[in-house]
């Protein structure tokens, strides 16, 4: 469906002629460059590949250029300051030569156009009078759109005004949560006049439970913010300013002084003025151009000169108007050594500061997706996931958050699903019938379009004699019954009888015989419809309904279920897998597959490098590959899948040998490792220098069955029991529980660990003489401390 965008609304209002996109210049890099030329030369594509990796993401810091700075990584620095790179340039082909040269020669020049991603420019008359004009084709909407031949580097040079239109999904999340709301309750919210001073929104950001909120969901705001106890919507605003690199280093001292650990102070008393709400501490654009003002009789348009010359990181202008300052403080009779203190403080995030009227409407939308959070949890998560229902990987997330909440995400069901995810009466989220793959928008609104003018559907038979069968085709009843939209009808049907045939593999499946049934009964009751008699009464033809399968061959599995389930929705909808081993994944793990992942991103040495660390994952098997190496050794990728994501993991040599029985479908695992700089295996001594490149690898060093983990890695379970939440009904049971799974105390039965109970209250441990109980862990008691665990009731750890 074609919608209109903030791009075709100033159109409208101020015309064509007047309104245009921004060109934008690509150019060559020195990687593409050898692979352009290298092309043209015929140049064999391995060896461009190998020049193209020789070609570092940066120069290691130790590199100096005649300003004291570290060059850009082009090729003509590479053959200035690499020996290595030089060393190869001379040992090449003269081909190969050439085709440096002519790289170096093109790198940096124009290679394409595009499009700025938000910028507009709106002019007063027709822009053809101001700057040249020319059309580029927008792959988004499939069409040629004008823009200006200047790029906005410069074209408000030209008298020309640049807007920036950023579209927010945040918005679109709002709104769809505010019609959640109404649909449930039928309460009418003015989101843009909520109370500024609500208490459970603060308590939210307090506790940095902000994940799904805009702007403050990351791992990092949410330490920030729990350190900061947020109280008033100004402190919001700073840390929006201070959490980007710069003035991030701000934050520390920030926190500080809101919490009264440090005093707040001034380096001039009369910067208090501008001042007081950032307790001291400069934050934003704005207070530099007023104190600019106030300090050093700086003019309005010199003090938004500075303004935008460190907006645009034009730090060259800055330092040009340094002498103004410390002359113009000097005149008001403060402290030149004060004034340069000032001024270094200011040129510290200089080129990241961020202006004040930005970050106060980036924090009001992010105060208002907290509001909803807060007030209308439910509700709010169930917009973040109908909004990315199509990104699996923030589902999962937004699934895990909602876990957290105690808030039940349910299936699809037939009778309450919707097209999107919505809430029900219970106040759980149910999934929504759009987001199982092979139903379409269609079939969907045919659903409800006769749920809603006839009511419910009693039975899989009365769905079929109903629903639009053009729409609801064979292929969407197959998945909406893989999926378990049908699982709640009070006939009990499963989802395997769908698909089960006679032993002599003769008769359709039962999804195939309702299909005919609903055709044939549709049939039949539009034929005696429109009969001369059809409106005369008397019994209608009775079709014979198939027969639901008794017994149905091959009960499907947990996990068999699950894998189904996710091959519709896209994730693990009514658990997950790992769920039986929720204490080992719990005590054992270390970092979660995502993690990881991220950690192999990192290009260059430095102090968050993970090059060195040991790790532990835990996951199930859901890929594998057996393969040759080119000297034709036998090697194994198998990828591992946790509740984050997965990550695929490489067996070479004796590890293959040793490990590679573990690289089977489904089949739960523990994996230990520690990640290593490639180069470490044929030279250990290998030490890469700060910001040198790295080449990191994994290498695993255990792996055994998750089933295991308790036998192999440890003998005792530490459970700490917040004595300030325990209940009778949940003392009874843990008790009950334990006694029924104890063996004695026979240490060497396997499955058999310590129990060591250990009671906490306002977070401090107890002392207490309990001693250790051999536990059997079984399923009855690993389940009932993941439930338990996830209401907050208890803590434990295998020691």
């Amino acid at each position: 469906m074609w919608t209109l965008t903030t791009t075709d609304v100033v159109t409208q209002k101020y015309g064509k002629e007047k309104v245009a996109h921004i060109i934008t210049y690509g150019t060559m890099a020195a990687k593409s460059a050898i692979a352009d030329v290298g092309r043209v030369q015929d140049i064999p594509l391995s060896v461009v590949n190998e020049w193209k990796a020789r070609v570092p993401d940066a120069l290691p810091d130790n590199i100096k250029n005649e300003k004291g700075k570290t060059p850009k990584p082009t090729l003509a620095n590479c053959l200035k300051y690499l020996p290595e790179f030089q060393a190869q340039y001379q040992n090449a082909s003269e081909a190969e030569k050439e085709m440096i040269t002519y790289a170096a020669q093109l790198e940096g020049t124009i290679r394409q156009v595009g499009i700025h991603a938000c910028g507009v420019i709106i002019g007063a008359d027709d822009l053809t009078n101001f700057a040249p004009m020319s059309t580029v084709y927008d792959k988004e909407t499939g069409k040629d759109v004008i823009v200006t031949q200047y790029d906005g580097h410069v074209i408000e040079q030209v008298g020309l005004i640049k807007m920036d239109f950023l579209g927010l999904s945040t918005l679109s999340i709002i709104k769809e949560a505010l019609n959640n709301i109404f649909k449930r309750t039928g309460e009418k919210i003015d989101i843009d006049h909520i109370p500024l001073d609500d208490e459970l929104t603060y308590q939210l950001y307090q506790k940095g439970e902000t994940i799904g909120t805009f702007q403050f969901e990351s791992a990092g705001m949410q330490e920030h913010l729990r350190r900061l106890q947020p109280t008033v919507f100004e402190d919001l605003i700073a840390m929006n300013a201070l959490y980007r690199p710069g003035p991030m280093d701000n934050i520390p001292e920030f926190i500080d002084r809101k919490q009264g650990h440090k005093e707040i102070r001034y380096d001039i008393d009369v910067m208090s003025k501008y001042l007081a709400d950032t307790y001291g501490i400069t934050v934003y654009q704005e207070q530099v151009m007023l104190l600019s003002r106030l300090l050093a009789d700086f003019t309005r348009g010199e003090s938004d000169a500075l303004r935008k010359a460190m907006g645009k990181k034009k730090k060259e202008i800055v330092d040009k108007m340094k002498p103004q300052f410390i002359a113009g403080g000097t005149k008001n009779g403060h402290d030149a050594k004060v004034l340069e203190h000032i001024w270094s403080e200011w040129e510290k995030f200089a080129s990241y500061a961020f202006n004040k009227s930005h970050a106060t409407c980036y924090s009001w939308v992010a105060y208002q997706t907290a509001w909803l959070k807060a007030h209308y949890p439910a509700d709010f998560m169930a917009a973040n996931l109908t909004r990315n229902r199509d990104d699996i990987t923030k589902v999962s997330k937004f699934m895990d958050e909602c876990r957290r909440m105690n808030i039940a995400v349910l299936g699809p069901d037939i009778n309450e699903s919707d097209l999107n995810f919505t809430v029900n009466k219970d106040g759980a989220i149910r999934f929504g019938l759009g987001g199982v793959k092979g139903v379409g928008e269609g079939a969907v609104d045919s659903i409800i379009d006769e749920r809603t003018k006839h009511g419910t559907f009693d039975s899989i038979y009365n769905f079929m004699e109903r629903v639009n069968l053009t729409a609801c085709n064979r292929g969407a009843m197959e998945s909406l019954g893989l999926a378990g939209a049908f699982d709640n009808f009070p006939d009990g049907l499963q989802r395997e009888q769908f698909f089960v045939r006679s032993a002599s593999d003769k008769r359709p499946t039962l999804n195939e015989a309702l299909i005919t049934y609903g055709r044939t009964f549709q049939n039949d009751r539009l034929q005696n419809t429109n009969t001369l008699f059809g409106d005369m009464g008397g019994d209608a033809i009775e079709i014979q309904r198939p027969p639901l399968p008794m017994n149905p061959a091959g009960q499907w599995t947990r996990l068999e279920k699950l894998n189904w389930e996710k091959d519709c929705v896209g994730i693990y909808l009514s658990s997950h897998p790992l769920d039986d081993y929720f204490c080992e994944f719990h005590s054992f793990v270390t970092v979660q597959c995502k993690e990881l992942q991220e950690w192999m991103t990192h290009t260059k040495e430095g102090e968050d490098s993970p090059r060195g660390k040991d790790f532990t994952v835990a996951g199930i098997v859901s890929d594998r590959h057996d393969g040759y190496t080119k000297n034709n050794n036998p090697y194994g990728s198998f990828t591992v899948e946790d509740y984050s994501g997965s990550y695929k993991f490489f067996l070479f040599g004796e590890d293959y040998i040793n490990y590679g029985k573990y690289m089977q479908q489904d089949l739960y695992v523990l994996l230990r490792g520690n990640i290593s700089d490639r180069r470490e295996r044929y030279n250990k001594n290998f030490q890469p220098k700060k910001g040198e490149p790295l080449q990191l690898t994994v290498n695993v060093t255990q792996l055994m069955l998750l089933n295991d983990a308790c036998q192999k890695l440890s003998d005792r379970l530490t459970v700490y029991l917040d004595i300030d939440r325990l209940t009778d009904s949940f003392v009874t049971e843990f008790t009950s529980l334990m006694v029924n799974s104890s063996d004695g105390n026979n240490s060497n039965t396997r499955s058999n660990i310590a129990l060591h109970i250990v009671f906490k209250k306002n977070g401090r441990n107890l002392p207490t003489r309990a001693r250790n109980v051999w536990v059997h862990m079984n399923h009855d008691v690993k389940e009932f401390l993941r439930i338990n665990s996830s209401k907050q009731l208890l803590e434990f750890k295998l020691s």
